[in-house]
């Protein structure tokens, strides 16, 4: 009997189907996967009830700012059309576009009297009016992720083109973007433009609240919020989308353009990230030559560990970059600012501790090593050994590289206990839409994406920053045409290698076939050239193949690959 055959058929969406015959008992990472993802449908249906109304608002104090402002309300759902994206159950792309359709009428109806930017309504055009990156993109993180899905759907295709062109200087009434230097133009940005004037405390903090002089104290010296800042490369994310959506060739100009403006700054730096551009397009132009200024920038707020936010914007964008063009130069700027603070490390009782601030004095504010997931990005951008170098005992990192054998079953019991946990705590939360804060909900959130991005599809947890999902692979149904795992289908990638991926696929029903579409790299960036297993191969030279696993059958596929060889699309394989 052959286990592995393949044919070619002009009916199939991938062209190149793969049958599979192999009887494989499911393992226990298999049954756990699927188990995992009914339970985050279950969990976040009761999660949605108990937090969102009939119309799809948030119970909550609706109000503006940093502490907890509008953003806050998807952040409350971030990961919900990713897992769906993996193969999670409807509901938590449903419950996600009642969450969003709701929460852009809710906040374009709040109002914030004290504050310039938020008084007719804290959304304009559907779009924050102007706020910093740190909380737009975390706003955005939900939408972004949708596209995976739903790329077909006209509305979102239309917000999509229209949230770019506030940074494009397409829309008058939003002139965030200086196309000569190669700048926006202020912290503060949206669909109401650029704000150059002072950030009052109410701009960062909203209306005042007896009995709190916190919540704005801490803004008092955060007033000057002119030109640029790396949060600002959040941006890119809409230009992106917007190029996957649409094949436009000017929202990959603007990207590339904008993200090499930054890469060369940093460069220019000795691989530190500035954290301010002045209005003039010099380094630290608005805080008096110094790279390390800003609000928001490496020496601000010296009371507290973070809140400098130097390595959030750059690793979305010089990411995106890297994935249309294939030039790993778009790394660098990462792995130099990484060699800084290493080279700058303390050890402690043994525990290698690395700044988190520069001020006139030098490096300060000594923590430790908080951007493990810039390192993953970078290794599994390059795939250079070198940058294995401080990932230390990451476990995951360690699975592929074939230390840590058990880390697929311990990381699900992991999910699967937290899943546990938080549905109790939000069961047993005290508080009532009108004392609850719009972050309040977060903190029982029950949907996790980060293990299974890690299992099924070879990527790198993209967070909750507004990033796009880099990855070996994805998948998509085409019986249901949707995106993710069919019903009953397993997937576990076990290696990545620079031209290899290699896939183990299990249909855990022992009665119905299954087919899976793979596609390479979450938007058809890689191509497939070869799928081998059982001593057997064949070639397939596409973007995506078809996998027909027979009832309890499943395979350990070696699929040979080339990286970055198509421009990345957002679309759907029929």
């Amino acid at each position: 009997m052959l286990y592995l055959a393949v044919c070619f058929a002009a009916a199939c969406p991938a062209e190149i189907l793969i049958r599979v015959e192999r009887p494989m008992p499911p393992p226990d990472w298999a049954l756990a996967e699927r188990a995992l993802l009914a339970a985050y449908g279950e969990a976040a249906r009761e999660f949605a009830g108990k937090y969102l109304d009939d119309r799809g608002f948030l119970r909550c104090l609706e109000r503006w700012g940093g502490n907890d402002g509008p953003d806050d309300a998807m952040e409350n759902f971030h990961n919900w059309p990713l897992v769906y994206a993996l193969g999670g159950p409807a509901d938590l792309l449903e419950l996600y576009r009642k969450a969003w359709e709701g929460h852009l009428i809710q906040y374009t109806k709040a109002r914030a009297p004290s504050v310039e930017m938020a008084r007719e309504g804290m959304f304009y055009k559907e779009f924050i009016t102007a706020f910093d990156w740190e909380h737009t993109g975390e706003g955005l993180a939900a939408f972004h992720f949708y596209s995976l899905s739903r790329p077909d759907d006209p509305i979102y295709r239309q917000r999509v083109r229209r949230f770019t062109g506030f940074y494009m200087n397409e829309d008058p009434e939003a002139n965030n973007y200086d196309a000569k230097l190669k700048i926006i133009r202020s912290l503060h940005n949206g669909s109401r433009g650029a704000k150059i004037s002072d950030a009052r405390p109410e701009d960062w903090g909203g209306e005042a609240i007896p009995g709190q002089p916190e919540r704005l104290d801490r803004y008092r010296t955060a007033g000057n919020i002119r030109g640029d800042h790396p949060l600002n490369l959040c941006a890119a994310t809409l230009a992106m989308n917007a190029y996957m959506l649409t094949g436009e060739k000017k929202y990959r100009d603007w990207l590339l353009e904008y993200a090499g403006a930054w890469r060369d700054r940093v460069i220019q730096n000795g691989g530190n990230i500035p954290t301010n551009i002045g209005l003039d397009g010099r380094i630290g132009g608005e805080w008096g030559g110094k790279w390390y200024g800003g609000t928001f920038g490496w020496n601000f707020w010296p009371q507290e560990s973070g809140r400098n936010y130097y390595m959030r914007g750059p690793r979305l964008a010089f990411g995106e970059a890297l994935m249309l063009t294939g030039d790993f130069g778009f790394a660098e700027p990462l792995r130099r600012q990484i060699a800084n603070l290493y080279a700058a490390r303390k050890v402690e009782n043994g525990r290698i501790l690395l700044p988190n601030k520069h001020g006139d004095q030098g490096w300060y504010g000594y923590t430790r090593d908080q951007h493990f997931d810039v390192q993953r990005d970078i290794y599994l951008w390059a795939m250079q050994p070198a940058d294995l170098e401080h990932l230390g005992e990451d476990p995951w990192i360690g699975y592929l590289l074939g230390k840590n054998p058990s880390y697929p079953e311990k990381a699900l019991r992991g999910d699967f206990e937290r899943v546990r946990r938080q549905v109790a705590r939000l069961r047993a939360d005290p508080s009532t839409p009108d004392t609850r804060a719009s972050d309040h909900p977060q903190q029982y959130n029950p949907v996790s994406a980060a293990t299974l991005v890690n299992l099924t599809v070879g990527g790198n947890d993209p967070g909750s920053s507004g990033n796009i999902l880099h990855s070996r692979v994805l998948y998509f149904d085409p019986v249901k045409r949707r995106t993710g795992l069919p019903e009953d289908v397993a997937a576990l990638v076990e290696k990545i290698l620079p031209e290899q991926t290699v896939l183990t696929l299990v249909n855990t029903n022992p009665v119905h076939a299954r087919k899976v579409i793979v596609r390479m790299g979450a938007y058809g960036e890689h191509q497939c050239t070869s799928v081998s297993a059982g001593g057997r191969s064949v070639t397939v030279d596409a973007r995506e193949f078809t996998v027909e696993l027979a009832p309890g059958a499943g395979e350990t596929l070696t699929i040979a690959v080339k990286r970055y060889a198509n421009q990345p699309v957002l679309a759907l394989p029929w």
